[in-house]
């Protein structure tokens, strides 16, 4: 692994792309209230008060994932828009959404927390793909 081969602008555009998706998917007026209800809370048992180590972990581990997504890139030689998004959407197929299903199916969360999970980071991992992709 070449950390110097890894455009880091292009990381760091695919970090904020994570935050940017998940803070509209995961909007009161988009999934949120859905999402919560389905984990088994109401409105009154979402989080409250400071939370920056959650968006600090949040950020850590979207920067995490999009340096691994851009070697992945590498690896497979998808360096276009194109490569890129389907090599998110690939790792999202065979990774993300299977072990996201088996967790939510065994904490008896079921299908809906699961669609709305999992349809978040598709998005993202294609979004962050293609960004990779694209800007090598």
């Amino acid at each position: 692994m070449d950390f110097s081969s890894i455009n880091w602008l292009a990381v760091v555009a695919s970090v904020i792309a994570s935050m940017l998706i998940g803070s509209i998917w995961y909007s009161p007026a988009v999934f949120y209230k859905t999402w919560l209800a389905g984990l088994g809370k109401s409105w009154e048992d979402r989080p409250q008060g400071p939370m920056v180590m959650i968006y600090v972990f949040t950020i850590i581990a979207s920067l995490v994932e999009a340096v691994a997504l851009a070697f992945i890139i590498q690896t497979m030689g998808s360096t276009t828009l194109a490569g890129g998004a389907m090599a998110g959407f690939m790792i999202w197929l065979g990774f993300v959404a299977p072990t996201n299903l088996v967790n939510k199916l065994f904490a008896g969360h079921g299908w809906k927390v699961w669609l709305i999970e999992a349809g978040n980071h598709l998005v993202y991992l294609i979004v962050a793909g293609a960004i990779l992709g694209a800007w090598h």
